[in-house]
């Protein structure tokens, strides 16, 4: 991060552009139930926690071109000669990217408190939103992990690593209720792992207007829970996956 800064540079872009870009060009025209018409402040704490979850996640495709390009550039076969478990090199690469993850969330943090973001708990729930938050942004990471390992370039890692992405942010309660969706859609919104952390992380912010209707689907009615075994599972079954993918590319 160092010797390349401008990838810490680039990837704090887009999320501001998207916290500007809603805020001030939608925010006015959404009504969130449980709200005034038209209530800008009650649509920019709403829209915070999905703009925070939708950055950790698009992380993923910076995971998985970093890694294939490590194994593009050879890098892979000179960690083969090293005494080390094959799993070590993906579980360090995964880390490094939270640690840029983290240092982006924090500086977005920053831009929606000068916007006029703001949070209603206390600060051991604020942190405990932003670690949900943290630790789904990992378990994405090594989806990308997965992706990196099971494509040639890093194009196409960058392109495989977001195409998936845009369906599984929208199609949530990041940006908008789900209560006016088709019926399928919300059905679907509701138990999407994403949806269930921006829930969690809503809750633990304050971010909810006084009379919000939450969803009668079980993660949005217990979203932390939710949040903690969707991340898990996402853990425990992508990283099997790619260390046994890795393990093949390598042998």
């Amino acid at each position: 991060m160092r010797r390349i800064p401008e990838v810490l540079l680039f990837g704090l872009i887009q999320p501001i552009m998207f916290v500007v870009l809603f805020t001030y060009v939608f925010g006015g025209s959404i009504a969130l139930p449980g709200s005034q018409a038209g209530d800008a402040q009650a649509y920019r704490e709403f829209l915070m926690a999905g703009i925070f979850a939708q950055t950790v996640t698009f992380a993923t495709a910076g995971a998985g071109a970093g890694i294939a390009d490590d194994m593009h550039k050879g890098l892979i076969d000179r960690f083969r000669s090293l005494p080390m478990s094959r799993g070590a090199v993906l579980t360090g690469r995964t880390l490094a990217d939270l640690v840029q993850t983290a240092l982006t969330l924090v500086v977005l943090a920053v831009v929606a408190l000068l916007i006029g973001w703001r949070s209603h708990e206390n600060l051991l729930e604020v942190v405990a939103g932003f670690g949900l938050l943290l630790l789904l942004g990992y378990a994405f990471s090594w989806i990308g992990a997965l992706i990196g390992l099971s494509v040639r370039t890093p194009e196409a890692a960058t392109s495989g690593g977001l195409i998936w992405l845009f369906p599984l942010t929208f199609i949530s309660t990041a940006f908008v209720p789900s209560q006016n969706m088709p019926t399928v859609l919300r059905h679907i919104a509701e138990w999407n792992p994403f949806s269930a952390t921006v829930q969690a992380a809503r809750e633990l912010f304050g971010n909810l207007p006084p009379n919000y209707p939450v969803p009668d689907a079980w993660p949005m009615q217990h979203p932390v829970l939710a949040s903690v075994i969707w991340s898990v599972l996402i853990i425990a079954v992508f990283r099997t996956l790619a260390v046994r993918k890795y393990r093949s590319a390598t042998a």
